[in-house]
């Protein structure tokens, strides 16, 4: 889901965390939106305002009447054009305030007169997120319809660990575009998405593998479930958390991952071929762990076709591969998508910085086999998530209509 046009706020407040909003401002304008970014006076002791105006190209919004700033002013009619307010990191102040109608700055005043969505990622130290004052708070809060993000576990930064992070950049958009009610167009749907690497043993400790993070398959299986659709997600081993509401397969080698896509195949509408799937594994991996330092020679055979298997067997399904690229990649994955028999081909250059592997940041090519080909530029991967979902729709009502005219 793209936000082209999209007028939001992004509350920002006196947290350790401040400097993830820099990376939050980030998702949400490579997304099309237009960010007015509010910092709280605490704030500007961990990320001053150039950083955020520099990003944003706008104003930041510090004081409630700041003379030097004519924008201070207008909370409310900033209030009334934004289509939601996100505020990341809400400290524990924040929350007390929003929750019991304080407005003595810039920030708890807008969110007073804010009727938009509100999405609030809380970050906080030490047990404080269990508090009982906390927790009333939040409780308040979520019953006036605000979405209060459960924060993370891990390292704090005080030296504990516990429960107080402030949510990635990525799944905060998510909460975002949840709470901005997308149209439901992948409802009734039933999607096979793919994403990993495979693993491939050639002994008990060792293995072939590729450097496939998943990211972009579970971008697409959180894309397609916020518009509706329900997601089995097949996986290689990941660092990546599986989205709760995706039925979640985990699997190590390619033979594994064809039986589960094969067992889930039935009732598919649409099939996203995004793992990384290694071409071949060791013919006779050894049962205990070689040892010694010497040559070694490994034979190795080819692992299934998954993807030309699907294709060839489908029912009705839409059919999607991905192909990563180092040379030549419309000339490649035209032919690809042509030996697979697929209906959409995804591909990538991987040897370009910052879109290649364990990127959070992707640029495709788009290919058809009605012989289309459309670029996408550099965007995050949540993007291009959402913009290859709305291709596939795109595509096979196209293709339907003209079924329709060729049978009359």
């Amino acid at each position: 889901m793209r936000l082209d046009g999209r007028e939001l706020v992004l509350g920002v407040t006196g947290s350790i965390a401040a400097y993830k909003a820099v990376l939050l401002l980030r998702e949400l304008t490579s997304l099309g939106a237009g960010v007015t970014v509010c910092l709280s006076e605490h704030a500007r002791h961990f990320v001053g305002p150039l950083t955020f105006r520099t990003l944003s190209g706008r104003p930041v919004l510090t004081d409630l009447f700041d003379p030097q700033s004519p924008e201070s002013v207008e909370h409310v009619a900033l209030a009334e054009r934004a289509a939601a307010v996100v505020v990341a990191p809400a400290t524990a102040n924040v929350l007390a305030k929003a929750a019991h109608g304080i407005a003595d700055d810039f920030l708890t005043t807008l969110l007073l007169a804010a009727r938009c969505p509100v999405v609030m990622a809380p970050a906080m130290d030490g047990g404080m997120w269990d508090h009982p004052a906390v927790v009333a708070n939040v409780a308040a809060l979520r019953g006036r319809g605000v979405v209060v993000m459960d924060p993370e576990v891990g390292a704090l930064a005080s030296g504990l660990s516990g429960r107080g992070r402030l949510p990635e950049a990525e799944t905060i958009v998510e909460a975002l575009l949840a709470a901005l009610a997308p149209a439901q167009d992948l409802a009734g749907e039933k999607l096979v998405i793919t994403a990993g690497p495979t693993r491939e043993p050639i002994d008990p400790v060792r293995y072939i593998s590729n450097r496939s993070s998943g990211k972009m398959g579970y971008r697409l299986a959180l894309a397609a479930l916020r518009r509706g659709a329900h997601v089995t997600l097949i996986s290689g081993p990941t660092a990546l958390t599986p989205p709760a509401a995706a039925t979640f397969v985990p699997v190590q080698t390619a033979e594994e991952m064809r039986e589960a896509v094969l067992q889930h195949l039935p009732g598919a509408t649409i099939v996203v071929k995004a793992a990384a799937v290694a071409d071949y594994r060791v013919r006779r991996p050894s049962e205990t762990k070689i040892k010694g330092k010497r040559d070694l020679t490994l034979e190795l055979t080819p692992n299934p076709d998954i993807l030309a298997e699907v294709a060839a067997g489908r029912t009705g399904a839409f059919v999607v591969g991905f192909a990563a690229e180092t040379n030549d990649v419309a000339a490649n994955a035209r032919a690809k998508l042509d030996a697979k028999g697929i209906d959409l081909l995804v591909a990538n250059d991987v040897s370009q910085a910052g879109i290649g592997f364990d990127a959070d940041d992707n640029e495709v090519l788009l290919i058809d086999r009605w012989g289309g080909a459309r670029s996408l530029p550099r965007m995050s991967k949540g993007a291009v998530a959402d913009a290859i979902l709305t291709e596939i729709l795109r595509l096979r009502t196209a293709a339907g209509r003209a079924l329709g005219k060729a049978a009359r």
